[in-house]
């Protein structure tokens, strides 16, 4: 892993969105989701109501690993291994047991997995999955990474239940919550 750690802003949500990782512009920038795939998620809020300024203050904003794991041979980032994975877990839990999120929006395959047992996308997206954790009850509301790289979004049936998905996001009550004047 490549540092510097990248994290959101200390925001006391209700609302937590995971990330995979930052990539190799967002340490420079200093926070999560600044280029390409930043701007497609953050289209995807405004369409239900928050700009990236007000969700950047309203949402927790956490990843699965914490530094850039490096480019791929091949191309595109390379996938966190399973013990940088494990290594990174202890911070993940604990802003869960602090923070005691109504929502969690884990925002791609590496950190839907982290909740829920994942074959294919579309097994998950577009519905809310209903958790225990840390003897809580927690809503999972799960989003395709929205990399340039990534067509899933952009095709059927990735169109639908990603509208779905921010529905589901939309109506739950903890969003709603931070929503209120936006």
């Amino acid at each position: 892993m490549i540092p510097p750690v990248v994290t959101g802003r200390p925001v006391a949500s209700k609302v937590l969105l995971v990330g995979q990782a930052p990539g190799d512009r967002e340490g420079p920038a200093g926070k999560p989701f600044a280029w390409t795939a930043g701007k497609t998620l953050f289209k995807w809020f405004a369409s239900i109501g928050i700009d990236e300024e007000q969700f950047r203050s309203r949402v927790y904003m956490a990843a699965v690993c914490r530094c850039f794991p490096g480019k791929h041979p091949k191309g595109g980032d390379r996938v966190p291994s399973k013990e940088e994975i494990a290594a990174c877990r202890p911070w993940l839990e604990r802003e869960i047991s602090l923070l005691r999120p109504q929502l969690i929006i884990p925002v791609g395959k590496l950190a839907i997995t982290q909740f829920l047992d994942v074959r294919k996308l579309t097994d998950v997206i577009g519905l809310t999955h209903r958790l225990d954790l840390h003897a809580r009850p927690v809503d999972l509301v799960p989003l395709p990474h929205p990399s340039g790289a990534s067509t899933w979004h952009r095709t059927e049936p990735g169109v639908s239940l990603l509208q779905q998905a921010l529905k589901n996001i939309n109506s739950h009550p903890a969003w709603q919550d931070i929503t209120e004047g936006a």
